[in-house]
């Protein structure tokens, strides 16, 4: 047997007394297999009402055991249970049946052991597959619940529950913020956790596409549509078809597209590139924007029709620099991840470093802070924990951010305190519990010291 055996699967065998159960019971005993042997289906049903079962070999008709309705019962408390079936000569239609019902083989009286060794042996590495392919999908999910990384900030809270409210529903979502906020990971996110998860998730990047080539990409085109096109081509919607179709930067998409665009939304009818057959897909639209398009649909570079289309369902993600309670959660996620890709013994960041990270504006958002610590990670030479000497100059200004504030020779200790709160709420966008944190004073302190110094 293979190592399957050696897990002691359990196995329970429903048959009356006989020689032939006897020598079956003893045998699957001999290949290592924990046999639970009842002689009627009443203690069989017990048995699966209270215990764990592999595996279940059964009759298909003997007094006090309806092997059909076992099989059944069975199988609603472990759906990949491996089922087999004992039957004689005259009940080979109804050894299919069972097959059809959910067994994985039936064999005929009398019973070769061996044979039966060997389909259980099939049948419960099947099972092990299962179990396998449940646990990463288990982890697939973790994994696209935004890059596996909980956000503790209240706006993050409201997206993760926009999520979960729209992923089961059919409506087209429209996703908008600043580039490398992680748009992306909401859509796959929002995919992961709808009825399509076990279809395909086709990205597409308006932005990245040139002009000329945005409709063959969306559409597909046919052999010879265009100089280059030597063979038929499906495009992005014939990919997704039956899945969730991510246009990220769909503000880019030109105005002749558009129009194609929203017919493929509303009918979910197109046409490839050079071709005059119509074709239909049924596919989930999401899309993302930093643009503005209400602006866009007012000055007459979107339409409006499609922008309607498009923002059923809207999700709007802030700028990191407006959950500064994040970065410690992202920067201790992103030091673990890239530690462990560079086989780096690089356990953390110092207090000093983290606040530096926290104080920085992050114009390119999530995406610009794992760059930062990924090069951080890798350039570090020494063991131990991240410093403020392994922040990026263009970051690291704390040293040098005092030389330009107006400090001189002579100033009084409550002008130079004047400059300090003002240089400080500044640097953390106004978020004055963060200024104070810095300044080591209460929270009450700096807003009366605000009064004091009219900065408000």
């Amino acid at each position: 047997m293979s190592e399957i055996a050696t897990a002691h699967p359990r196995i329970l065998t429903v048959l009356p007394e006989s020689v032939a159960a006897k020598d079956l019971v003893a045998y699957l005993e001999r290949q290592g297999f924990d046999v639970l042997w009842v002689r009627e289906g009443q203690n069989a049903y017990e048995i699966l009402d209270s215990e764990a079962v592999d595996a279940l070999i059964y009759p298909l008709r003997q007094p006090r055991i309806d092997g059909l309705r076992l099989q059944e019962v069975a199988r609603s408390r472990n759906a990949s249970i491996c089922a087999i079936a004992i039957a004689t000569p005259e009940e080979i239609e109804l050894g299919i049946e069972a097959m059809r019902q959910g067994a994985y083989d039936f064999q005929l009286l009398p019973l070769n052991l061996a044979k039966i060794g060997a389909v259980l042996e099939r049948g419960l590495s099947y099972q092990q597959l299962v179990g396998e392919v449940s646990d990463l999908q288990r982890r697939l999910d973790e994994r696209y619940r935004f890059g596996g990384i909980a956000r503790r900030s209240s706006s993050w809270q409201r997206i993760y529950r926009q999520v979960e409210q729209v992923s089961q529903s059919r409506a087209s979502v429209l996703i908008r913020g600043e580039t490398g906020t992680g748009k992306g990971e909401i859509a796959k996110a929002i995919h992961q956790q709808s009825r399509r998860r076990a279809e395909a998730f086709v990205e597409v990047n308006c932005g990245a596409l040139p002009e000329g080539v945005v409709e063959s990409e969306l559409f597909g085109h046919e052999k010879g549509a265009f100089t280059g096109a030597t063979t038929a081509r499906k495009g992005r919607f014939e990919l997704a078809d039956g899945g969730t179709l991510f246009l990220d930067e769909v503000g880019d998409i030109p105005l002749p597209t558009q129009v194609k665009l929203l017919r493929v939304i509303q009918d979910g009818r197109f046409e490839r590139v050079g071709a005059t057959q119509t074709r239909g897909i049924d596919v989930r639209f999401i899309t993302a924007t930093h643009r503005d398009l209400d602006s866009m649909v007012e000055s007459g570079a979107y339409r409006a029709d499609l922008f309607y289309r498009l923002n059923v369902v809207t999700i709007e993600v802030p700028p990191l620099r407006e959950c500064r309670e994040d970065i410690p959660l992202l920067v201790d996620e992103f030091v673990r991840q890239f530690a462990a890709d560079n086989d780096k013994a690089i356990t953390g960041i110092n207090s000093r470093a983290l606040d530096v990270l926290i104080e920085y504006e992050w114009p390119g958002n999530v995406r610009e802070l794992k760059n930062c610590i990924e090069g951080m990670v890798v350039m570090r030479s020494r063991d131990g924990h991240l410093e403020v000497d392994d922040i990026p100059r263009y970051i690291n200004r704390r040293e040098r951010s005092f030389s330009g504030v107006g400090f001189r020779v002579g100033m009084s200790m409550k002008a130079m305190e004047k400059i300090a709160i003002q240089e400080t709420l500044k640097a953390v966008g106004n978020d004055r519990r963060r200024a104070a944190e810095i300044l080591e004073i209460g929270l009450s302190t700096l807003y009366r010291k605000e009064l004091e110094y009219e900065l408000r």
